[in-house]
């Protein structure tokens, strides 16, 4: 709705990054709110799968759980980030958006994407051997 009543000040030849704004001011309003009532709700199994596993034959059950595993420690993690670098990894990685695009959506230079972006990629490499309690080599 904001989208359609703000359609008049889309400007420039990008939409995706002007529709992308919206629904990033939206998002963080909607986190602001809900740190305010102290309520995050939990996310349900089948939003975490992939549209594209229904089509798969089903994998053992060995293999389901711990690729279930897997995906909640990858969730449970990137959620661990700091939002600048989550939102930044999430637009590149899901979204498949470019770093200009990142840029404008996000209302930042192109070298803090970058920077974001390296920073949120080390962590989750840092992080993942630990939650999955491997032990971590000695460099």
């Amino acid at each position: 709705m904001r989208a359609f009543r703000a359609f008049d000040t889309l400007r420039g030849p990008d939409p995706r990054a002007w529709l992308l704004s919206i629904v990033r001011n939206c998002s963080l309003s909607a986190l602001a709110e809900r740190r305010q009532r102290g309520h995050e709700p939990l996310t349900e199994e089948h939003e975490m799968e992939p549209a594209s596993a229904a089509a798969a034959p089903p994998p053992d059950p060995e293999s389901a759980s711990i690729e279930r595993d897997e995906r909640r420690t990858l969730v449970r993690l990137i959620a661990a980030l700091p939002q600048e670098q989550r939102e930044v990894l999430l637009l590149r990685e899901l979204e498949d958006m470019s770093y200009r695009e990142i840029a404008a959506v996000a209302e930042v230079p192109i070298g803090t994407v970058m920077s974001r972006l390296a920073r949120a990629r080390a962590a989750l490499k840092a992080l993942w051997p630990e939650a999955q309690g491997e032990p971590r080599a000695v460099r």
